[in-house]
């Protein structure tokens, strides 16, 4: 008996690290956003052979209620300030106590000042995220990212 197809994202996202390990990057996803909700809008995630699973997160306006500066603070502050840095660190750690392994454990984050933006293609006309995109218009960043050169990494503890 055929039950159908069961659609768990899109595999060309997925991504192995440099250990071999397959990285499905939709589930993981979903569990960024629903994890740090109302705070992420969304993840994209990092380490194409690499040895470990990165996100760059991009958050959502809520962020500026926790940051606890003026409504008109400009984004890069509101995200260094330490109330959201703990909240997130916060999440972080969430996140990796429900790992179960090295293709589901977000080793190092950061959080995304500037948003995705449909002139660069890092947006879809269908208002997703394009990963791929992404990687490629921010690809200093993720090397920043992974080589700990960011200000801000949250790490888990």
């Amino acid at each position: 008996m055929h039950l159908g197809l069961k659609f768990d994202g899109r595999i060309a996202e997925d991504f192995k690290l440099a250990t071999g390990t397959f990285v499905s990057v939709g589930p993981l996803r979903g569990k960024i956003t629903t994890t740090g909700a109302p705070y992420i809008q969304d993840a994209v995630l990092t380490g194409i052979n690499m040895k470990e699973v990165g996100a760059m997160i991009f958050p959502t306006p809520a962020v500026r209620a926790l940051s606890g500066l003026a409504a008109d603070a400009p984004m890069s502050e509101v995200l260094a300030s330490a109330p959201v840095l703990a909240k997130f660190q916060d999440i972080v750690n969430t996140l990796a106590q429900t790992a179960t392994g090295s293709a589901n454990r977000i080793a190092r984050l950061c959080l995304l000042s500037e948003p995705p933006t449909i002139d660069k293609g890092e947006i879809t006309d269908k208002g997703s995220i394009n990963q791929r995109s992404v990687l490629a218009h921010r690809a200093d960043m993720v090397a920043a990212l992974h080589a700990g050169s960011l200000p801000n990494i949250i790490q888990p503890q």
